[in-house]
């Protein structure tokens, strides 16, 4: 076959750069249409100002919603940690520490795992926490390998807080015992001054013979015109403070009479002190209870107990009750004379018909001359209550347990404080509280009616037969609480109940002052003991 000639040919198509041509033109306009379709956009939304921008951005993360999404990864990775913690500590305690070294370090890897995560607000994938997770339970099996499970576990915490439950009660109980027998020490400041004042009264006749001269203060002991008060101590030092704060804020010092009942040990040394020093002119009367020959087991529920084998191996020897019983319920103090002369005071005291009693640990600093002009409305005990809501109540004094007690008592009934009381001696004599004192006494031998102290008796015998006075009158608790210190500069009668006495060590600083502003440093015989 014979071939064209080469003009007779035809031309060959160009097919490719046709195609390109079209596919770029086609591309341009679709460019152009999508420009102007984003520039109405554009023009028709009102600009969105930056940080609402953001906002939207941080709502990309609902750390809430992925807590509670049984499905999240997030969810997952904390409660492998939360468990991992748990058994880092089991592993140190069970001295494990290479283990403890190697679930604190997953954790680590955890922990910045959901970090990352938190930080660009992007819930975390499966894909980049696999590994996490997978090391994670591989570890956490390992604990439940080694007998760290979650029984294991909770019996483990079981036995740390009751050994810690066990070592709290063992401190606290030693403090308490410690607190007591520091609250019941004698200084030995105080016990020089006793040792040197008794020394001073045997050595010394002019000082007995002093005392003789009784007839001008043998009449002002029975005036009762005059402002009888009352202390029973042997407490030297502290029944001094009472004497002389009462004596400097008094307006009519001349007419204040102190009587003082003090124990045999203690009696030659408070006669020698209050013989040596002066008040102000009021008048200073010291006995001692071993000569009010009224006062025997006979008579006295107090003595009789005393006598009685069991009361004295409560008290004393500690060995029975398995230490049941708190070592302030065991005092012997609560047996002394001293503490229970306050239900006798008709009988200390045959003449009189209204006394102020006074304990020794209280400062007076103003004139209360006006307690005794208070009507009691025919109540025998004026005090200040000392209930407020339901603290110092009856029922936290008495054992309501006791059929005795609930069917004669209302629990409610307001509490009040010794230490500062009104006393009306013709209606005491008259309703015969002594004898209301000796009943509940009788009937509490096996203290099942109530355990510490004479303010239980107390509420017992004048429960009706009690007036309140205002609460400026008396404030408490300087020895062991803080008190309000405009209650304290309204008061009339600070008392420093509690273990926390000025006179000792564990006192408390702040209102050591207030005490120790009535006691002279300079006076010779304090500064031989050397008090400061």
């Amino acid at each position: 076959m014979r071939r064209r000639a080469a003009d007779f040919r035809r031309p060959l198509r160009r097919r490719f750069p046709n195609a390109l041509w079209w596919v770029l033109c086609g591309f341009a306009v679709l460019l152009f249409i999508f420009t102007l379709s984003r520039g109405n956009q554009m023009e028709s939304r009102p600009v969105i100002p930056t940080r609402y921008r953001n906002d939207r951005l941080m709502e990309g993360l609902n750390i809430t919603e992925e807590m509670l999404n049984p499905n999240s990864v997030s969810r997952q990775l904390n409660d492998q940690i939360a468990l991992a913690k748990a058994f880092v500590v089991i592993a140190k305690e069970s001295n494990n520490l290479q283990f403890a070294w190697e679930l604190s370090a997953q954790i680590r890897i955890s922990q910045i795992l959901l970090s990352n995560a938190a930080t660009r607000r992007i819930p975390l994938t499966i894909r980049e926490s696999e590994n996490a997770i997978r090391d994670m339970a591989l570890i956490l099996y390992q604990a439940q390998q080694l007998h760290y499970d979650s029984a294991t576990m909770i019996m483990r915490l079981k036995a740390k807080i009751q050994a810690l439950e066990e070592q709290m009660s063992s401190v606290s109980e030693k403090s308490s015992k410690y607190g007591q027998i520091a609250a019941e020490e004698v200084p030995k400041s105080l016990y020089c001054l006793g040792i040197q004042l008794t020394g001073e009264w045997f050595r010394n006749s002019n000082l007995q013979r002093k005392t003789k001269d009784r007839k001008q203060i043998d009449m002002k002991l029975k005036d009762n015109n005059l402002y009888h008060f009352c202390v029973f101590s042997d407490n030297i030092l502290a029944t001094s403070v009472v004497v002389n704060s009462t004596s400097i804020n008094s307006k009519s010092p001349d007419k204040i009479v102190f009587h003082l009942v003090t124990d045999e040990i203690n009696y030659a040394a408070m006669k020698a002190w209050f013989s040596i020093n002066s008040f102000r002119g009021v008048v200073v009367d010291v006995q001692k209870f071993a000569d009010f020959t009224w006062l025997n087991a006979s008579y006295v529920p107090v003595l009789k107990q005393l006598q009685d084998s069991e009361t004295q191996s409560y008290y004393f020897s500690g060995n029975n009750d398995d230490g049941r019983t708190p070592i302030k319920f065991r005092n012997p103090k609560y047996l002394s004379m001293l503490n229970h002369l306050r239900f006798y005071i008709p009988e200390v005291f045959p003449a009189l018909k209204k006394v102020v009693f006074l304990d020794d640990d209280v400062v007076v600093q103003k004139d209360v001359s006006d307690l005794f002009s208070i009507d009691l409305n025919g109540n025998v005990n004026g005090a200040v209550e000392t209930c407020m809501e339901t603290f110092h109540r009856y029922h936290k004094y008495l054992n309501y347990s006791h059929p005795l007690i609930r069917a004669h008592f209302d629990p409610d009934a307001c509490g009040w404080a010794f230490g500062m009381n009104v006393f009306d001696l013709v209606q005491w004599r008259k309703r015969n509280v002594t004898g209301i004192y000796h009943y509940w006494q009788e009937r509490n031998v096996d203290r099942t009616l109530w355990k510490l102290g004479t303010l239980p008796p107390g509420l017992l015998t004048f429960y009706g037969l009690t007036e309140p006075l205002d609460t400026s009158w008396h404030i408490l608790g300087l020895g062991y609480t803080n008190v309000d210190p405009h209650l304290i500069e309204k008061g009339a009668v600070l008392h420093y109940n509690g273990n926390s006495k000025p006179w000792l060590k564990i006192g408390m600083e702040k209102y050591k002052p207030l005490w120790e502003k009535y006691v002279d440093y300079s006076h010779p015989l304090l500064q031989r003991c050397n008090f400061h």
